[in-house]
Protein backbone atom coordinates (compact mmCIF):
# COMPACT_ATOMS: atom_id res chain seq x y z
CA UNK A 1 0.00 0.00 0.00
CA UNK A 2 2.98 2.38 1.05
CA UNK A 3 4.73 1.73 -1.97
CA UNK A 4 1.37 2.32 -4.04
CA UNK A 5 0.90 6.00 -2.37
CA UNK A 6 4.54 7.44 -2.81
CA UNK A 7 4.30 6.36 -6.48
CA UNK A 8 1.23 8.53 -6.79
CA UNK A 9 2.60 11.00 -5.20
CA UNK A 10 5.30 11.45 -7.11
CA UNK A 11 3.57 11.10 -10.58
CA UNK A 12 0.61 12.90 -10.08
CA UNK A 13 0.04 15.30 -6.74
CA UNK A 14 2.58 17.67 -8.56
CA UNK A 15 -0.28 18.27 -11.35
CA UNK A 16 -2.96 18.82 -8.72
CA UNK A 17 -3.49 22.21 -7.17
CA UNK A 18 -3.94 21.89 -3.94
CA UNK A 19 -3.78 19.57 -0.73
CA UNK A 20 -7.56 19.14 -0.84
CA UNK A 21 -7.69 17.39 -3.96
CA UNK A 22 -4.07 15.36 -2.91
CA UNK A 23 -5.74 14.21 0.31
CA UNK A 24 -9.34 13.23 -1.80
CA UNK A 25 -6.64 10.76 -3.87
CA UNK A 26 -5.34 9.59 -0.93
CA UNK A 27 -8.40 8.23 0.77
CA UNK A 28 -9.94 6.80 -2.39
CA UNK A 29 -6.33 4.41 -3.26
CA UNK A 30 -6.76 3.32 0.74
CA UNK A 31 -10.60 2.72 0.91
CA UNK A 32 -10.28 0.50 -2.29
CA UNK A 33 -7.16 -1.32 -1.18
CA UNK A 34 -9.23 -2.38 2.03
CA UNK A 35 -11.84 -3.36 -0.60
CA UNK A 36 -9.66 -5.75 -2.33
CA UNK A 37 -8.22 -7.40 0.50
CA UNK A 38 -11.84 -7.69 1.83
CA UNK A 39 -12.71 -9.25 -1.55
CA UNK A 40 -9.62 -11.44 -1.32
CA UNK A 41 -10.63 -13.00 2.23
CA UNK A 42 -14.36 -13.59 1.52
CA UNK A 43 -13.53 -15.27 -1.57
CA UNK A 44 -10.55 -17.47 0.53
CA UNK A 45 -13.23 -18.13 3.69
CA UNK A 46 -15.86 -18.90 0.95
CA UNK A 47 -13.24 -21.65 -0.95
CA UNK A 48 -12.53 -23.29 2.69
CA UNK A 49 -16.54 -23.36 3.26
CA UNK A 50 -17.01 -24.80 0.22
CA UNK A 51 -13.97 -27.25 0.48
CA UNK A 52 -15.07 -28.58 3.61
CA UNK A 53 -18.59 -29.57 2.90
CA UNK A 54 -17.54 -31.32 0.19
CA UNK A 55 -15.15 -32.89 2.18
CA UNK A 56 -17.35 -33.79 4.99
CA UNK A 57 -19.89 -35.37 2.71
CA UNK A 58 -17.89 -37.42 0.12
CA UNK A 59 -14.58 -37.98 2.44
CA UNK A 60 -14.97 -42.14 1.35
CA UNK A 61 -14.51 -41.41 -2.30
CA UNK A 62 -11.16 -39.60 -1.34
CA UNK A 63 -9.97 -41.84 1.40
CA UNK A 64 -11.07 -45.42 -0.05
CA UNK A 65 -10.70 -47.16 -3.10
CA UNK A 66 -12.54 -50.37 -2.63
CA UNK A 67 -12.62 -53.36 -4.91
CA UNK A 68 -15.83 -54.96 -4.98
CA UNK A 69 -16.04 -58.95 -5.77
CA UNK A 70 -19.12 -61.03 -6.98
CA UNK A 71 -20.28 -62.95 -4.76
CA UNK A 72 -19.36 -66.18 -6.28
CA UNK A 73 -15.87 -64.66 -6.78
CA UNK A 74 -13.01 -68.07 -6.09
CA UNK A 75 -9.88 -66.71 -4.53
CA UNK A 76 -6.54 -68.84 -5.93
CA UNK A 77 -3.56 -68.39 -4.81
CA UNK A 78 -0.09 -70.04 -5.94
CA UNK A 79 1.86 -72.56 -3.31
CA UNK A 80 -0.42 -71.21 -0.80
CA UNK A 81 -3.16 -73.09 1.16
CA UNK A 82 -6.14 -70.95 1.74
CA UNK A 83 -9.54 -70.85 3.38
CA UNK A 84 -12.66 -68.14 2.67
CA UNK A 85 -15.27 -67.48 5.69
CA UNK A 86 -18.08 -65.12 5.86
CA UNK A 87 -18.46 -63.62 9.28
CA UNK A 88 -22.07 -62.15 10.25
CA UNK A 89 -21.92 -59.19 12.41
CA UNK A 90 -24.46 -58.34 14.79
CA UNK A 91 -26.14 -55.56 12.73
CA UNK A 92 -26.59 -57.71 9.75
CA UNK A 93 -23.60 -57.01 7.77
CA UNK A 94 -21.16 -59.38 6.61
CA UNK A 95 -16.88 -59.70 7.01
CA UNK A 96 -15.03 -61.69 4.17
CA UNK A 97 -11.85 -62.80 5.00
CA UNK A 98 -9.10 -65.20 4.09
CA UNK A 99 -6.98 -67.72 6.30
CA UNK A 100 -3.92 -68.74 4.91
CA UNK A 101 -2.04 -71.57 7.09
CA UNK A 102 1.78 -72.17 7.09
CA UNK A 103 2.90 -75.74 5.11
CA UNK A 104 4.94 -76.60 8.72
CA UNK A 105 3.01 -76.46 12.47
CA UNK A 106 1.58 -73.21 13.30
CA UNK A 107 3.55 -71.45 15.87
CA UNK A 108 1.10 -68.52 16.12
CA UNK A 109 -1.36 -66.32 13.93
CA UNK A 110 -1.03 -62.84 12.83
CA UNK A 111 -4.09 -60.49 12.19
CA UNK A 112 -3.80 -58.50 9.00
CA UNK A 113 -5.43 -55.53 8.73
CA UNK A 114 -4.71 -53.69 5.08
CA UNK A 115 -4.61 -50.91 3.10
CA UNK A 116 -7.60 -48.39 2.02
CA UNK A 117 -7.08 -49.70 -1.73
CA UNK A 118 -8.59 -53.04 -3.52
CA UNK A 119 -9.83 -55.84 -1.37
CA UNK A 120 -7.98 -59.12 -0.21
CA UNK A 121 -7.88 -60.72 -3.37
CA UNK A 122 -5.06 -58.70 -4.54
CA UNK A 123 -3.34 -58.34 -1.00
CA UNK A 124 -3.67 -62.14 0.24
CA UNK A 125 -0.48 -62.25 -2.06
CA UNK A 126 1.38 -60.68 0.71
CA UNK A 127 0.39 -63.50 3.44
CA UNK A 128 3.36 -65.83 1.72
CA UNK A 129 5.74 -62.97 3.96
CA UNK A 130 3.98 -64.76 7.44
CA UNK A 131 3.02 -68.19 6.56
CA UNK A 132 6.81 -68.43 5.67
CA UNK A 133 7.99 -68.55 8.82
CA UNK A 134 5.53 -70.54 10.40
CA UNK A 135 2.31 -67.96 10.89
CA UNK A 136 -1.02 -68.67 10.18
CA UNK A 137 -2.70 -65.10 8.36
CA UNK A 138 -6.28 -64.08 9.19
CA UNK A 139 -7.07 -61.01 6.64
CA UNK A 140 -10.07 -59.32 6.38
CA UNK A 141 -11.74 -56.97 3.83
CA UNK A 142 -14.15 -54.03 5.07
CA UNK A 143 -16.81 -52.77 5.15
CA UNK A 144 -17.75 -52.23 0.76
CA UNK A 145 -14.36 -54.14 -0.14
CA UNK A 146 -14.41 -57.22 -1.59
CA UNK A 147 -17.25 -59.39 -1.09
CA UNK A 148 -17.61 -57.80 2.42
CA UNK A 149 -21.10 -55.81 3.02
CA UNK A 150 -22.38 -53.09 5.29
CA UNK A 151 -22.11 -49.16 5.40
CA UNK A 152 -18.61 -47.83 6.14
CA UNK A 153 -17.66 -45.29 9.04
CA UNK A 154 -15.00 -45.22 11.68
CA UNK A 155 -17.08 -46.55 14.25
CA UNK A 156 -17.54 -50.03 12.04
CA UNK A 157 -14.19 -49.94 11.22
CA UNK A 158 -13.51 -50.84 14.98
CA UNK A 159 -15.89 -52.69 16.08
CA UNK A 160 -15.50 -54.99 13.08
CA UNK A 161 -12.08 -55.07 13.39
CA UNK A 162 -11.95 -55.87 17.73
CA UNK A 163 -15.01 -57.91 16.97
CA UNK A 164 -13.20 -60.41 14.91
CA UNK A 165 -10.28 -60.30 17.35
CA UNK A 166 -12.81 -61.22 19.93
CA UNK A 167 -13.54 -64.53 17.90
CA UNK A 168 -9.69 -65.26 17.09
CA UNK A 169 -9.13 -65.50 20.82
CA UNK A 170 -11.38 -67.81 21.38
CA UNK A 171 -9.61 -69.78 18.88
CA UNK A 172 -5.71 -68.70 19.44
CA UNK A 173 -3.91 -67.61 22.85
CA UNK A 174 -3.18 -64.15 22.83
CA UNK A 175 0.48 -64.65 23.07
CA UNK A 176 0.46 -66.24 20.09
CA UNK A 177 -1.21 -63.74 18.39
CA UNK A 178 0.41 -60.90 16.05
CA UNK A 179 -1.43 -57.27 14.80
CA UNK A 180 -0.17 -56.22 11.88
CA UNK A 181 -1.87 -52.92 10.06
CA UNK A 182 -0.90 -51.43 6.50
CA UNK A 183 -1.20 -47.90 6.16
CA UNK A 184 -4.72 -47.34 6.52
CA UNK A 185 -4.93 -50.82 9.00
CA UNK A 186 -2.34 -49.27 11.02
CA UNK A 187 -4.63 -46.87 13.19
CA UNK A 188 -7.04 -49.84 13.26
CA UNK A 189 -4.10 -52.29 14.38
CA UNK A 190 -3.33 -50.10 17.27
CA UNK A 191 -7.02 -49.63 18.27
CA UNK A 192 -7.01 -53.50 18.38
CA UNK A 193 -3.67 -53.52 20.51
CA UNK A 194 -4.95 -50.80 22.78
CA UNK A 195 -8.07 -52.97 24.03
CA UNK A 196 -6.24 -56.30 24.19
CA UNK A 197 -2.99 -58.18 25.23
CA UNK A 198 -1.56 -60.14 21.99
CA UNK A 199 2.37 -60.51 21.26
CA UNK A 200 3.20 -57.55 19.25
CA UNK A 201 2.38 -54.89 17.50
CA UNK A 202 3.47 -54.54 13.86
CA UNK A 203 2.91 -51.06 11.87
CA UNK A 204 4.23 -50.60 8.31
CA UNK A 205 3.66 -47.06 7.12
CA UNK A 206 1.27 -46.09 9.68
CA UNK A 207 0.10 -42.46 10.31
CA UNK A 208 0.20 -40.21 13.45
CA UNK A 209 -3.33 -39.67 13.13
CA UNK A 210 -5.35 -39.56 9.46
CA UNK A 211 -6.45 -35.87 10.08
CA UNK A 212 -2.90 -34.76 10.58
CA UNK A 213 -2.40 -36.67 7.72
CA UNK A 214 -5.39 -34.95 5.54
CA UNK A 215 -3.63 -31.91 6.78
CA UNK A 216 -0.51 -31.78 5.18
CA UNK A 217 -3.01 -31.31 1.36
CA UNK A 218 -5.56 -28.90 3.38
CA UNK A 219 -4.05 -26.62 5.83
CA UNK A 220 -6.99 -24.55 6.04
CA UNK A 221 -10.14 -26.35 6.45
CA UNK A 222 -10.90 -27.46 10.17
CA UNK A 223 -10.32 -31.04 9.74
CA UNK A 224 -11.21 -31.72 13.18
CA UNK A 225 -14.93 -30.35 12.54
CA UNK A 226 -14.65 -32.04 8.73
CA UNK A 227 -13.10 -34.96 9.13
CA UNK A 228 -15.58 -38.00 10.25
CA UNK A 229 -12.07 -40.55 10.24
CA UNK A 230 -10.16 -39.05 12.18
CA UNK A 231 -7.88 -42.37 13.05
CA UNK A 232 -5.88 -40.70 16.07
CA UNK A 233 -2.74 -43.10 16.38
CA UNK A 234 -0.93 -41.79 18.68
CA UNK A 235 -3.85 -41.02 21.07
CA UNK A 236 -4.74 -45.33 20.88
CA UNK A 237 -0.97 -46.32 21.19
CA UNK A 238 -0.38 -45.08 24.47
CA UNK A 239 -2.51 -47.39 26.02
CA UNK A 240 -0.84 -50.32 24.01
CA UNK A 241 0.89 -53.13 26.90
CA UNK A 242 2.78 -55.06 24.26
CA UNK A 243 5.73 -54.76 22.01
CA UNK A 244 5.64 -52.27 19.34
CA UNK A 245 7.42 -52.37 16.32
CA UNK A 246 7.41 -49.96 13.29
CA UNK A 247 8.23 -50.30 9.54
CA UNK A 248 8.62 -47.37 7.10
CA UNK A 249 10.02 -46.44 4.37
CA UNK A 250 12.25 -43.19 4.66
CA UNK A 251 10.76 -42.08 1.02
CA UNK A 252 7.16 -42.52 1.76
CA UNK A 253 4.84 -39.71 0.04
CA UNK A 254 1.46 -40.66 1.05
CA UNK A 255 2.55 -41.03 4.88
CA UNK A 256 5.91 -39.28 5.55
CA UNK A 257 8.25 -40.83 7.60
CA UNK A 258 8.43 -37.92 10.00
CA UNK A 259 5.11 -39.60 11.71
CA UNK A 260 6.44 -42.78 12.35
CA UNK A 261 9.29 -41.21 14.31
CA UNK A 262 6.85 -39.30 16.20
CA UNK A 263 4.98 -42.18 17.15
CA UNK A 264 8.27 -44.06 18.21
CA UNK A 265 8.93 -41.45 20.90
CA UNK A 266 5.14 -42.06 22.71
CA UNK A 267 6.45 -45.21 24.22
CA UNK A 268 10.18 -45.24 23.49
CA UNK A 269 10.83 -48.42 25.95
CA UNK A 270 8.11 -50.77 23.73
CA UNK A 271 9.17 -48.72 20.58
CA UNK A 272 11.64 -50.09 17.56
CA UNK A 273 12.00 -48.51 14.49
CA UNK A 274 12.53 -50.18 11.16
CA UNK A 275 13.90 -47.58 8.72
CA UNK A 276 13.34 -49.27 4.94
CA UNK A 277 16.18 -46.92 3.45
CA UNK A 278 15.20 -45.12 0.01
CA UNK A 279 11.43 -47.20 0.66
CA UNK A 280 8.22 -45.66 -0.65
CA UNK A 281 4.36 -45.98 0.47
CA UNK A 282 3.54 -49.08 -2.04
CA UNK A 283 7.35 -50.89 -2.41
CA UNK A 284 8.27 -51.71 0.71
CA UNK A 285 7.88 -55.60 0.03
CA UNK A 286 10.58 -54.86 -2.68
CA UNK A 287 13.26 -54.21 0.15
CA UNK A 288 15.32 -56.91 1.42
CA UNK A 289 15.52 -54.71 4.64
CA UNK A 290 11.74 -54.65 4.98
CA UNK A 291 11.80 -58.69 5.04
CA UNK A 292 14.93 -59.18 7.36
CA UNK A 293 12.74 -56.67 9.88
CA UNK A 294 9.43 -58.90 9.60
CA UNK A 295 12.10 -62.14 9.92
CA UNK A 296 13.42 -60.23 12.87
CA UNK A 297 10.03 -59.81 14.39
CA UNK A 298 8.24 -62.81 13.56
CA UNK A 299 11.04 -65.28 14.44
CA UNK A 300 12.90 -63.13 17.29
CA UNK A 301 16.70 -64.23 15.93
CA UNK A 302 19.21 -61.96 14.28
CA UNK A 303 19.63 -61.34 10.36
CA UNK A 304 17.71 -63.42 8.55
CA UNK A 305 18.65 -64.29 4.95
CA UNK A 306 16.21 -63.50 2.10
CA UNK A 307 14.32 -65.91 -0.12
CA UNK A 308 13.03 -64.25 -3.34
CA UNK A 309 11.32 -67.72 -4.37
CA UNK A 310 9.25 -67.50 -1.49
CA UNK A 311 8.46 -63.99 -0.12
CA UNK A 312 6.42 -61.20 -1.92
CA UNK A 313 10.41 -59.43 -2.64
CA UNK A 314 9.67 -59.72 -6.37
CA UNK A 315 5.68 -58.64 -6.63
CA UNK A 316 4.80 -55.89 -8.36
CA UNK A 317 1.76 -53.86 -7.22
CA UNK A 318 -0.48 -53.11 -10.02
CA UNK A 319 -1.64 -49.44 -10.59
CA UNK A 320 -5.63 -49.01 -9.84
CA UNK A 321 -7.27 -48.71 -12.98
CA UNK A 322 -9.09 -45.26 -14.10
CA UNK A 323 -12.86 -45.46 -14.97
Amino acid sequence: MYKSLTWLKLQIFPFLPNLHQQLKILRFVSTNQRMGWTSYLLILIIVVAVVSIFLYFFQERFLFHPEKLPKDFQFQYENQQVDEYNLELPDGAVINGLHFKPEQRSRGLVYYLKGNSKSIKGWGKFAVDFTLHGYDVIMIDYRGFGKSTGKLSQESMKKDALYVYDRLKEKVKEEHIIVYGRSLGTGLATKVASMNNPKALVLACPYFSMSKNVKRYLPLVPLGLVMRYQMPTYKWIKYVDCPINIIHGTNDRVIKFGSSLRLSKIKPDATKLYPIIGGGHKDLHNFESYHRALGEILTSKGRTEVDREKTSIDFIRTKRKKK
